[in-house]
């Protein structure tokens, strides 16, 4: 199977239940702390692809909750700057296994690049104190 890095928040419910899966389907995972990276614009950039800005956004972070940063309105460089000074803005968890870099756990797209032993039910991004 894959080597996985998986870059998350430490405590995170949804983290710890997709690195469970990631686990079950006989993945090798090297846990980092995403809050802790040190980010510039060109180490995170790659994890986006050609999704729009808005999705690089973690939706239940404090300050997209609560509207003072709006990822409809921001420019590339200007979402990076942001997430790069508050990490906890970036959708979650990024992943690395070999050329393939992602933001969120989209479980059909996990599953088309690595693989996965597939649960009854979806394991998503979604935070599940929220959801």
């Amino acid at each position: 199977m894959a080597r996985i890095i998986f870059y998350e928040k430490p405590g995170c419910i949804g983290n710890a239940r997709q690195k469970a899966l990631l686990t079950r389907s006989g993945h090798d995972l090297d846990i980092r702390n995403m809050l802790t990276t040190a980010w510039t614009a060109g180490t995170l950039r790659p994890f986006f692809g050609d999704r729009p800005v808005a999705e690089w956004f973690n939706t239940t972070a404090p300050r997209v909750k609560s509207g003072e940063v709006d990822p409809a309105t921001l420019a590339e460089a200007d979402a990076l700057n942001l997430m790069i000074a508050d990490p906890i803005l970036i959708r979650r968890p990024l992943m690395q296994a070999d050329n393939w870099l992602s933001s969120g756990f989209r479980q059909d797209e996990v599953h088309d690049q690595v693989g996965l032993v597939l649960p009854e039910v979806e394991v998503t991004d979604t935070c599940p104190r929220i959801a």
